[in-house]
């Protein structure tokens, strides 16, 4: 995953309400009245924030009449915990730092 994916979800999940709302995807596809019934946000507000979290690469959405449906896009939430997994932390007493 390019680093600049990265930061476009970082950004993207920055927001607690976009948080909340790829935890609430978590648990599968959810229609857009759903989600705005959990927040107390205007339907141009959910708007925006879908379209953050679309744009980044971490939900899909698919049009059913006058709704949106979305879900987490699996593909990108695997990269970017790959990503993060490998991470690591080296305490200042390990050898071979830059102060060595």
């Amino acid at each position: 995953m390019k680093s600049m994916d990265v930061a476009l979800i970082c950004k993207a999940l920055g927001d607690s309400n976009r948080l909340e709302i790829v935890k609430m995807l978590s648990d599968g596809e959810k229609c857009g009245c759903k989600l705005l019934e959990r927040f107390e946000i205007t339907q141009p507000t959910l708007s925006h924030h879908m379209k953050v979290l679309c744009d980044c690469g971490l939900v899909n959405a698919r049009k059913e009449g006058k709704w949106h449906h979305y879900s987490l896009n699996c593909e990108t939430l695997t990269d970017f915990k790959t990503f993060i997994n490998g991470l690591t932390c080296c305490s200042s007493d390990d050898e071979g730092g830059c102060c060595s």
